[in-house]
């Protein structure tokens, strides 16, 4: 039982932590064009 108080606070940290990449990774625009890098490799520049 005792454990719990150290797992529930290290989960709650660790959602924070994720959601908090994945915002940033929204907000830098890794996501506004996905379809764009995948065509990339087949272009010939």
């Amino acid at each position: 039982m005792d454990i719990l108080f150290l797992l529930v606070p290290f989960s709650v940290v660790l959602v924070l932590v994720i959601l908090g990449g994945l915002w940033w990774a929204v907000d830098r625009g890794q996501f506004d064009d996905i379809e764009g890098e995948g065509e990339r490799i087949l272009r010939d520049d």
